[in-house]
Order: C-alpha cells, then sequence, then structure tokens
C-alpha cells in the first residue's frame, strides 16, 4: 500500500507494518509495566531511603505512563492488523494513534531524565532492587527512544514531500490532471528522485576515483533505480510480501507441472550431439571460469587449505620470469589459478586483474588437454564491477556481417569491447596462436564474465570460426543458466508487474503474508492458498493506485494499466535481451527441500531461451548462482566428483541423472 501519510509528508512505511514492531514494543512494555508494580507493591510504604517519597511518585506517575503507552500500542497493533493490502479502510484511524504514540516519547522523555536525576542525587540510602529497577527504567526508555530515532531515519523517504496529492474532497473528474500536467509531474519526481539516487551511490562509492566513467555510470544506474518502482504505491514490506507469494505460487505450478520431456541433443544445432559429451566440455572449463576469481573463490572453496597452499608463492614475483601483466597481489592470485586449473607456468599468455568500472580482469592460458587458446573472463567480485552490472541499459553493438541493429546490456558490452581491444590490439591472442597455431579459441567465463565472455565471442567470431562450439559461459547476468535469471530490465518490469498483480489480489493481512512466508522459506510445507484471482473484485480496481488512492503520479503509470491483463504491457520501455547460443539447464532433481544427510541429484537438458523471460523467485538464488556451485554440478553430473550436499553414509554415491 502506499506510504503512510505523516506530518505532511510519505514515509517509508505503510499502515499495517506495525504489528511486528508494535508487538515487540508491547511485549518489553508489559514486562516492564509487571516489574514495576511488583517493585511499587513490595514497597509500597516502606521507601525509607533519602528520596523515598520522590521514588514514591516516580513510580507511581511511571505505571500510567506506562499502562497508557500500553493501551496505545494494543490499539496500533490490533488497528494495524485489520484490512488488506489493497484494502485499508479498517485501518483509516492509524495516523491519529501514531501522533498519540510520538506525543507519548515526550512524557517519557522528561521522566527519564528524572529517574537519572533521581538515581544520582537521591537514591542514597535504599535498597538495591529499587536503585537497580531504577536505573532499569531509565536505560530501556532511553533505549527505546535512541531505536524510535533510528527507526524514524530508516523510514524516512527524501523524496516523500516530492510525491503531491490531490484535494481528498475534489470530485473524481477534477482531480485528473491533463496527460501534459501529468506528464510534467512524474517527470519532474523522476529527475528528483534520480538525484536522490546518485547522491547516494556517490557516497556509497566515495573510495572510487571519481572519474568520467564512473559519473556516467552513477547518472546511468540512478536513472534505473529511481524510476523502477516510481510509479507504484509500494514500501519495502509490500514488496517482501509479493515475493514471498510469487515464490509460493511458483512452487505450486511447480507441482502442477507434467515433467518436461529431456532431449538428448540440443534443438538448435544441425548436428545431433552428445549431452555427457558437452557436460564433460562444460564442466572441464568451468574450472577455468572459477579460476578466473583468484584467491577470494579459491580460499572461500578450501577453507581449511587454501590459505596454506597460497601462503609461499604470494609474495613471489612472476613478471621477471614471464610476460604477465597483473594488478594487485597479482602473485596470490596467480597461485591460485595454477592451484585450480593445474597448468604450469609456462601455459599462460596473458594474465590482467586490472579492474575498473567497464574494465574487468581476465587471463590467456594454452590448454593443452582441450588444444585451446582458453580466454577465461572474471565475473563479479569488486564494488567496480557491480556497477557495470548495474549499467544495465541497451547498447548498440555491432557485429561483422549482420544487418541491422543488435542490442546488448551496457556495462557488459563496455566490458567485452575492454578486453576486445586488448586480445587484439595488444597482439595477445596472435603471441597464442604463433605459439601454437593449431589450437582453437575457446572463451569461458561466469556471471559478468559469462556475460562479456559471450559478446566477446561474438566480436571475433569473425575472425575465429571455431568460436561457435568454443564459448562456454555459465549463470550469465541478464539472463541466467542453472536456475537463476537476473538483471534483464525487461524481467524485471514483468517480475514488477507480476508482483503488483499478486498483492493487490491477496485477501488476507501482510502480516499474515510475512509469517508464513519466513516460515515456508525456513521450514518448507505446503503454499498457502492465496487466492490468485480477483473473485468478486471489479477488475477495473487494478487499473487504479493500490486502496484506490487518486496519485497523480500513477494514474497514468503503464504499470497499473497493465495489471487487468495477463498480457506484457502494450509499451515496454525496454529492448528484450534474450542468452546467446546454446542453453545448456541443470537443475536439481528430486524435493525442493532435503535432510541434511540426504544426497543432492542434478538434471541436466538443453533449453531454449523462452524458458527464462520470468524471474524465478527462490531464497538459494544466490546460492546457486556461485560459481563453485556450478562447478559442483557439473563435476558431479559428468561423475569427475560426486557431490553430496552434507556427508552421507550411503553407499550409492552415483545417483545423479541426465
Amino acid at each position: 500500500m502506499p506510504g503512510m501519510v505523516v506530518l505532511g509528508r510519505r514515509w517509508r512505511i505503510a499502515s499495517d507494518d506495525l504489528v511486528f514492531p508494535g508487538a515487540f514494543e508491547l511485549f518489553i512494555r508489559a514486562v516492564w509495566w509487571i516489574v514495576t508494580l511488583v517493585l511499587y507493591t513490595n514497597h509500597k510504604g516502606r521507601f525509607d531511603c533519602q528520596g523515598g517519597a520522590y521514588l514514591h511518585n516516580y513510580l507511581v506517575v511511571l505505571l500510567v505512563l506506562l499502562a497508557v503507552i500500553i493501551l496505545t500500542l494494543c490499539a496500533i497493533v490490533y488497528i494495524s492488523a485489520q484490512g488488506t493490502i489493497m484494502n485499508p479502510g479498517p485501518r483509516r484511524s492509524m495516523p491519529a494513534l501514531v501522533y498519540l504514540r510520538a506525543l507519548l516519547y515526550f512524557p517519557e522523555f522528561i521522566w527519564a531524565c528524572l529517574g537519572a536525576v533521581w538515581v544520582s542525587d537521591n537514591s542514597t540510602g535504599c535498597k538495591p532492587a529499587e536503585v537497580g529497577a531504577v536505573i532499569g527504567a531509565v536505560v530501556s526508555s532511553w533505549i527505546i527512544l535512541l531505536s524510535m530515532v533510528v527507526g524514524v531515519l530508516v523510514v524516512f523517504d527524501p523524496l516523500g514531500s516530492q510525491r503531491p496529492g490531490v484535494l481528498p474532497d475534489a470530485p473524481l473528474g477534477m482531480r485528473d490532471l491533463e496527460s501534459s500536467e501529468s506528464s510534467q509531474l512524474f517527470y519532474t519526481a523522476h529527475t528528483v528522485a534520480s538525484r536522490v539516487w546518485e547522491s547516494r551511490l556517490r557516497l556509497l562509492c566515495c573510495c572510487l576515483p571519481q572519474d568520467d566513467n564512473h559519473r556516467a555510470a552513477f547518472s546511468s544506474i540512478a536513472q534505473l533505480v529511481s524510476g523502477f518502482f516510481l510509479d507504484t504505491d509500494l514500501v519495502p514490506s509490500d514488496i517482501a510480501a509479493g515475493l514471498a507469494l510469487l515464490h509460493q505460487e511458483q512452487d505450486k505450478m511447480e507441482h502442477c507441472r507434467d515433467p518436461d520431456e529431456v532431449l538428448s541433443h540440443s534443438p538448435s544445432s544441425p548436428i545431433r550431439e552428445d549431452l555427457e559429451v558437452e557436460l564433460e566440455k562444460a564442466a572441464h572449463f568451468m574450472q577455468f571460469a572459477a579460476a578466473a576469481y583468484g584467491w577470494p573463490l579459491y580460499v572461500y572453496s578450501n577453507p581449511l587449505t587454501g590459505f596454506c597452499k597460497l601462503s609461499g608463492d604470494c609474495c613471489r614475483s612472476r613478471q621477471a620470469e614471464y610476460d604477465l601483466v597483473g594488478g594487485d597481489t597479482l602473485g596470490c592470485h596467480f597461485t591460485s589459478i595454477l592451484q585450480s586449473t593445474g597448468l604450469q607456468y609456462r601455459d599462460f599468455i596473458h594474465i590482467s586483474f586490472h579492474n575498473q568500472i567497464y574494465e574487468i580482469p581476465f587471463y590467456v592460458a594454452l590448454d593443452h588437454k582441450r588444444e585451446a587458446v582458453l580466454v577465461a573472463v572474471r565475473g563479479t567480485l569488486s564494488l567496480k564491477d557491480v556497477l557495470t552490472d548495474l549499467s544495465a541499459e541497451c547498447e548498440n553493438l555491432s557485429v561483422e556481417g549482420v544487418s541491422g541493429t543488435c542490442y546488448a546490456h551496457k556495462g557488459i558490452c563496455q566490458a567485452a569491447h575492454y578486453i576486445y581491444k586488448k586480445l587484439v590490439n595488444d597482439g595477445i591472442l596472435s603471441q597464442a596462436f604463433n605459439i601454437a597455431p593449431e589450437y582453437k579459441l575457446v572463451i569461458t567465463g561466469h556471471s559478468l564474465g559469462a556475460g562479456a565472455a559471450s559478446l566477446l565471442a561474438v566480436l571475433l567470431r569473425s575472425t575465429h570460426p571455431t568460436l561457435d562450439s568454443g564459448s562456454f559461459t555459465y549463470s550469465q547476468c541478464w539472463e541466467g543458466y542453472f536456475g537463476i535469471v537476473l538483471l534483464s530490465i525487461p524481467n524485471m518490469e514483468d517480475l514488477k508487474r507480476r508482483l503488483l498483480k499478486m498483492v493487490s489480489n491477496c485477501s488476507k493481512p501482510k502480516y499474515k503474508i510475512l509469517m508464513h512466508g519466513c516460515w515456508y522459506e525456513l521450514f518448507g510445507g505446503t503454499p498457502d492458498d492465496f487466492p490468485t484471482e480477483l473473485e468478486n473484485r471489479r477488475e477495473e480496481v487494478l487499473s487504479q493506485p493500490l486502496l484506490g488512492e487518486e496519485s497523480l503520479l500513477v494514474q497514468r503509470s503503464n504499470t497499473y494499466q497493465s495489471l487487468s491483463s495477463d498480457d506484457s504491457p502494450s509499451h515496454p520501455t525496454h529492448l528484450p535481451l534474450y542468452p546467446p547460443g546454446r542453453i545448456l539447464h541443470i537443475t536439481e532433481d528430486g524435493p525442493a527441500r532435503r535432510h541434511c544427510f540426504s544426497q543432492v541429484r542434478y538434471r541436466a537438458e538443453w533449453s531454449n531461451e523462452t524458458s527464462f523471460r520470468n524471474v524465478l523467485i527462490s531464497p538459494r538464488m544466490i546460492a546457486d548462482h556461485m560459481p563453485d556451485v556450478v562447478l559442483h554440478a557439473l563435476r558431479s553430473l559428468t561423475r569427475e566428483q560426486p557431490f553430496a550436499l552434507c556427508p552421507s553414509s550411503m553407499s550409492n554415491s552415483h545417483l545423479n541423472v541426465i
């Protein structure tokens, strides 16, 4: 629902978000009141210390103040739990209760000060229990007051005053602005939001050099982030509730879906390659893609022995022995690559760990086992890489021999061009093929490196025809393999639309959605049977902002206007991007949740880009995206290294299926 309007501005919190914080404070206040009441009852008339009368009055007023606060919190929790995200009618009194609760902080502040004065000046001769109780009350008051200040800072929306509303008593026909006025208002709000997000990015990345590339990236990312939810009435808790609903809905659909037919060959290839052969190639080249991450991933994957294996060579310089170029701590990175790949020093042509925005590390080596000149591109590992990932606008990509305009992810496209210039202009590839002219070229990478490797293969295809079957990329960023889809703007727009529809259609209070969602993610169970249809409500309701509020910014929002249809919005603002090449999709086979000693079984099949048009919600999205997990899955499928979730005593270790 829209953020609550308090003190003349919107906040990043809704009226149904106060159930959990209110219940927690209510519990603290109730315990506090009971302890104070027991102390007062047991010592009534027997406060014989120097400030006994003062203490008696202090406790009486404290009991009354706590009782009023407890009653107010009970009302806040009860009212906040009423209605649904779509129906805030039962919560109309929430702003008044918030004002009342805010006013009660002033006498509490005064009483906390008086309690501190009594402890310091008038507690001589009093019993330790009495002094301890007052000290506890004072400390608790200050902690709660400080928590309130922190909470206000967290839910403060710097754009709250930039979202103008309309007069509530104005006729509906008079509330609509002309299209030009509405567009101008939306443009102004978007501009202000972009400035706020750009300032946040500059503050977050204050340690980075403020050159032209970084300034352009900050501006581009701020434009995308600020505009994503600007035309909606959502607060963060609404997004969390929508994601929980979407995950359960996807699980229900998955349980009802008929098993897909497993293809033994790639549907887009004229040659019926054997799936096992392709998996072996993928597993082999994935180790080079994982090695490109250097020592951080090596230590993460080998927590007990990683430091010991790397410590001997970390400080040793290799530039004098081999013509290698690197960034900081090349010794550790180089040693980890040697340990991960099994190659020799002489097999490396070029290593670069230079890292800036749009400029990502890579290395070139000779893979004698597969007779390949190998280019491995590193994935996301630094803040600069994150900025490259988030530069997600479309950019023109010139491809030799292809008519028409091609588009690609801006950050990935820039990174691919950077590596292309290094390989071609600096003669790195020429040097490699002078050493091994009969070898073929293979490009590999994971995540951000996968996207850059794919575009790099497109750029080099005209001069290296064998690249048609020599590029292996894993878990790409715009749309991904291995069960994760990320960072395609049209996909994120589709996710926003589906999230809005789930939130709008749900007829249960938000706190129940969040409680069941947390339980479901942690312990599993049956997906909640929330309604996904409009029931008896009119579909026209979904063309209006949530709660029926006539927000000027969203009346003409394509997001809301498209909710009543299952089709995508008729006027997409971003071009769709698709994963390149043939897609080998690997998923876990069997139940979604298993006990610690159960064994992971994987399933591999050929797929196509239509299977990756929607973002899938999963609590393991980040974990499944990790390069070591992908490598373990591939090795398990090729039976090179059977992989179990936890140590198992089961003897049948080859339960993997293809």
